[in-house]
């Protein structure tokens, strides 16, 4: 995933400046295919051939070379996912994007994001759908990931919830009040912000499936949205793409409730479930 992205950010920097594959690998010194597996994402960089490249393109913005640079050495980083084995093998792009990002933007119509589930949610889900000798990867695999809400100055989480994915939580009622008790005492951190989409809700925008929104480290602007489908997802960087999205979430997020207006929609679920 990430040398996709350096690789694309290059392919569209060279094709920025009119300049062919051929003129590139004449200034690096290399063959054709060596140009096109970098702009591919199947091969990293080195440090000197990126520096090379940063200046054949006539790219003068210090904090957009480093950030190009960190991401040329983290193509040879080794995630903790890593050695989670084949059974997570895709959610590892998903992994990827989230454990580089600096805010991420999340709307579920249909259940609970993973990040803001319990541990017993999490297990009802799973256990579902999934042979029982995997679901404790997978459930650790989360659990993991939910690490990151810990990390209050670099990491922010930014969810809208469709309100029928809070009628839909499966289990006894005691799983249920634990959910949604999380769900309120979560929402309350520094960095989290929950909104519930009600049922009331009027808005120009199509209905949506599940997606995320990207915002990497060291950026002001969204680089990336996710779109999520029963057995994986697709990675969306074109800009057109990105901006509808963009527009999808301040349409959904203008008409979902406050975040005090949904915990205060969730307390009455609460409350509906202890009765």
């Amino acid at each position: 995933m990430r040398s996709k992205r350096l690789g694309g950010e290059l392919r569209r920097l060279r094709v920025e400046r009119n300049l062919t594959v051929s003129e590139v690998a004449k200034r690096l010194g290399c063959g054709q295919p060596k140009v096109s597996q970098i702009e591919n994402g199947n091969r990293g960089i080195r440090p000197k051939d990126l520096s090379v490249l940063l200046d054949l393109y006539a790219v003068t913005d210090s904090k957009y070379c480093q950030r190009l640079k960190r991401l040329a050495l983290d193509v040879h980083k080794v995630d903790w996912w890593t050695q989670q084995g084949p059974l997570i093998d895709a959610l590892r792009d998903y992994l990827t994007l989230e454990a580089d990002s600096g805010l991420v933007r999340v709307y579920e119509p249909t259940l609970v994001p993973g990040m803001l589930q319990t541990e017993a949610y999490m297990r009802q889900l799973f256990a579902a759908r999934l042979p029982a000798d995997q679901v404790d990867a997978l459930v650790d695999t989360r659990l993991k990931r939910k690490e990151l809400l810990d990390d209050h100055l670099g990491f922010r989480l930014r969810a809208v919830v469709d309100e029928p994915a809070l009628h839909r939580i499966a289990g006894t009622r005691a799983m249920v009040v634990e959910q949604l008790r999380h769900l309120a005492q979560v929402g309350r951190r520094p960095n989290v912000t929950v909104q519930v989409l009600p049922l009331k809700a009027r808005f120009a925008v199509d209905q949506f499936a599940a997606f995320s929104l990207f915002t990497f480290r060291g950026q002001s602007s969204i680089d990336v949205a996710w779109l999520e489908y029963l057995t994986g997802g697709t990675l969306l960087e074109q800009e057109s793409d990105v901006q509808a999205y963009t527009r999808a979430w301040e349409e959904l997020t203008a008409a979902a409730l406050s975040p005090s207006d949904s915990r205060q929609l969730i307390r009455a679920l609460i409350e509906e479930n202890e009765s």
